[in-house]
């Protein structure tokens, strides 16, 4: 509960900086109470007032915009600059002009981002397959709406749609636009809210049409037949995987992958790349090329630039002679965001919910309401028919006598006497007499009354239909289905995308080429030296050279395809293959691989292995006596990963390393500071999942005393075994005799 301090403590006290005035009462209020009072607004405020897409497609900022420029008459007029249209949307929009504008830059047609983009647009407006092209200022582009607006705006001024005051009540807007399409399904949307995001792809209006018939007609009907797969603006190519769009089709969840399209120009011995997958950028794929050529992984290029133009994108890829394009093309789609995968997440407003739906549950649901809109307007056309048809059976009662008409608007004497008069004389009602006393007297004659009241009959069919279509929701559907097949008439478009099945892409994918490996001696040193020396070499040379100080530390005989791991004092781990160092020779001193693995200002290397295939397990002795047992496939990553943090606990100082192979239990022996040693069995200690684990402890340690190092019981000078054996752990060990310290040992680098 909120708690009050009391009056005696609210009291006026001195201040000690000479600050005159009263000290605020401090309330207690638990945490709980915070968030429901504070926290939850404003994460309900994000969540269905900014970053969820509603069923119409749009969120709140899309529809301000749209909705101001469509009261500024700029569907069917002339553009205008976007700082007007910026400007008149702060009426409904208080969020600045700077949001205003970006929000339009993303529905323009000059941006790119959308397949139907509702605004037309003039003027530089950036490109969406570019990080770095930036708009330009809102006085110097031009707007309009596009003309499929018609079909976003359709019978908004029938009351098809409800209306609430804007932020100061001065205005009105829409809640929802009523678009007479899916558009939803058409117009991809991101959004993070709070605790939720929206990520939706477009589909081809064509297509979604399709789909939204044959869901009316058959609700049982298999969508994948109809809409094939997302499109998206940029093109590329659709990686098809029927089971991973069903998937998404039925939970509105799944991810799927979408690559570059490209051409081999031979005659210049180049690739040009001219569609680009919807969520990367031509910068961000430069940048990963030129990554991986300073790495030295791709070889066959000898440059890469971005040649787009008024014409679109093109990016270029000069190759070294003798390079095979579609082998470096799936290398390229392997390694770089020329292929990439987009998630989906069909999270949508329903009614001030949120709701994850699939495409399925989605056009139902568009449906519903777009049915709603349809009724709707038909009652207005049917409520005006009727307000109408009333007038007119008015003034064909004036047609029986229009002499008596005359003669009573005449003869009265008072102005508010005639509407009473007409009532009385002609049986017709206020609104009826109403309408009579304000004809103009020059169509007061015989053939205007014939005229205008030939319409009853038109009328009176008209709101007979009307009606019934109110009544029938068969009939309603009917009218969706039409509706939806002119649209598709009018705007609908080829895809943009193309669809490349599983079974093409195995035709196209050439067997990966494995990299040549061959053997190799490889020296690590005590200061981090690191040299690959080939058999040959290593015959022919003489001794090692080292650093004055330095030394020897690990010697490894494997080849060219070996993965180390360096682990530092940092708690890191360093990865690297061994064929990203060149050969080297004895008689010089190596490569410096802090230097090399961009390690941070200070860091040094404790320990280093080989991964081979990752089985195993890697034992850490740490200075407080305990050891912890992780699995070598713990340091495993699906990408190429260069470092991982938290490679082991940081609780404690490292003092060794050992390496257990698959299945092998060993007998070590631990060391203390003391001149103590501990001979335990490996299986004592259990195998922990995660990689920065504390270990158990196993050496109890007096409080002036550590452990110092740890060895296999086979590479110890101890002879009397049972002397030094645990019965359980922890345990303190016993102090060394003479005959089994051997030589002294080396602990890590």
């Amino acid at each position: 509960m909120a708690r009050k301090k009391s009056p005696d403590q609210s009291k006026k006290r001195p201040n000690p900086e000479g600050v005159m005035g009263l000290h605020a009462q401090v309330l207690e209020q638990p945490i709980t109470d915070t968030l429901e009072i504070n926290y939850m607004p404003y994460a309900m405020s994000v969540i269905i007032s900014r970053a969820i897409p509603e069923i119409d497609g749009f969120k709140p900022s899309h529809r301000k915009l749209l909705y101001t420029m469509y009261q500024m008459k700029l569907l069917t007029g002339p553009r205008t600059k976007s700082a007007n249209v910026v400007g008149a949307t702060m009426k409904l929009n208080p969020h600045g002009d700077g949001a205003i504008y970006e929000t339009m830059v993303r529905l323009s047609r000059g941006y790119g981002a959308l397949l139907h983009p509702p605004v037309d647009s003039k003027g530089n407006f950036g490109k969406v397959y570019s990080r770095d092209m930036a708009y330009a200022a809102s006085r110097y582009t031009e707007v309009k709406l596009d003309g499929i607006c018609e079909e976003l705006f359709r019978d908004i001024d029938k009351d098809v749609v409800d209306f609430v005051p804007n932020y100061d009540g001065t205005l009105t807007e829409p809640l929802l636009l009523p678009t007479s399409f899916p558009n939803i399904l058409v117009s991809a949307n991101m959004g993070i809210a709070v605790g939720m995001a929206s990520n939706l792809c477009g589909f081809n209006l064509a297509e979604v049409c399709d789909a939204a018939i044959a869901r009316i007609r058959h609700p049982e009907a298999d969508l994948l037949e109809t809409l094939k797969a997302p499109d998206f603006p940029t093109g590329g190519q659709l990686l098809y995987d029927r089971k991973e769009l069903e998937t998404i089709y039925r939970t509105g969840r799944g991810s799927f992958k979408v690559r570059a399209k490209w051409r081999y120009v031979k005659s210049e011995n180049l690739i040009e790349i001219y569609e680009i997958p919807y969520t990367t950028t031509a910068e961000a794929i430069l940048d990963k090329v030129a990554e991986l050529i300073k790495a030295g992984k791709i070889r066959e290029v000898s440059d890469m630039r971005d040649e787009t133009d008024l014409s679109g994108l093109k990016l270029a890829i000069d190759l070294k002679r003798g390079t095979d394009p579609d082998k470096l093309m799936q290398k390229l789609f392997r390694t770089t965001p020329l292929q990439d995968s987009f998630a989906c997440n069909f999270n949508i407003l329903v009614d001030g919910m949120p709701k994850v739906m699939g495409v399925g549950e989605i056009l139902d649901c568009w449906t519903q309401w777009r049915s709603g809109c349809v009724r709707r307007s038909a009652q207005h056309t049917l409520e005006q028919k009727q307000a109408k048809l009333h007038l007119l059976r008015g003034l064909g009662a004036i047609l029986l006598d229009i002499d008596k008409a005359i003669a009573n608007i005449r003869e009265t004497e008072k102005d508010a006497m005639v509407v009473p008069n007409l009532m009385a004389g002609f049986g017709i009602d206020q609104i009826q007499a109403e309408y009579v006393a304000d004809i103009r007297l020059r169509n007061i004659n015989k053939e205007y009354i014939l005229k205008r009241t030939a319409e009853t009959e038109q009328l009176e069919k008209d709101i007979a239909d009307l009606a019934d279509l109110i009544a029938k929701p068969a009939r309603i559907r009917k009218e969706i289905t039409r509706q939806l097949e002119a649209v598709k008439k009018k705007y609908g478009q080829d895809r943009r995308t193309e669809i490349v099945l599983q079974e093409q892409l195995a035709e196209e994918t050439p067997v990966e080429e494995e990299l040549p490996t061959a053997p190799v001696h490889i020296f690590l040193s005590k200061e981090g030296y690191f040299k690959k020396i080939t058999p040959q070499s290593l015959r022919m040379s003489g001794e090692q050279k080292y650093k004055e100080g330095d030394g020897p530390a690990f010697h490894w005989e494997t080849d060219t395809g070996a993965e180390l791991l360096l682990f530092t004092d940092r708690q890191q781990c360093y990865k690297t293959f061994v064929r990203t160092f060149d050969d080297s020779k004895a008689s010089v001193l190596g490569e410096y691989l802090p230097a090399k693995l961009e390690m941070e200002e200070g860091e040094t290397i404790l320990w280093a292995c080989l991964a081979g295939d990752y089985t195993g397990h890697l034992l850490f002795f740490f200075e407080n006596g305990k050891v912890a047992r992780v699995p070598l496939s713990a340091y495993q990553t699906v990408t190429r990963r260069k470092k991982l943090t938290g490679a082991y606990s940081d609780k404690s100082p490292l003092k060794d390393v050992l390496s257990l192979p698959q299945g092998a239990e060993e007998e070590i022996v631990l060391y203390s500071s003391e001149g103590r040693a501990l001979l335990f069995p490996s299986e004592l200690i259990p195998v922990k999942t995660t990689r920065s684990t504390q270990g158990v402890q196993v050496m109890t340690l007096k409080k002036s005393y550590k452990a110092d190092h740890a060895a296999l019981l086979g590479q110890t000078a101890i002879v009397n075994k049972a002397r030094y054996r645990a019965r359980g752990l922890p345990a303190a060990g016993a102090l060394l005799k003479a005959e089994d310290q051997g030589e002294t040992q080396l602990s890590l680098l």
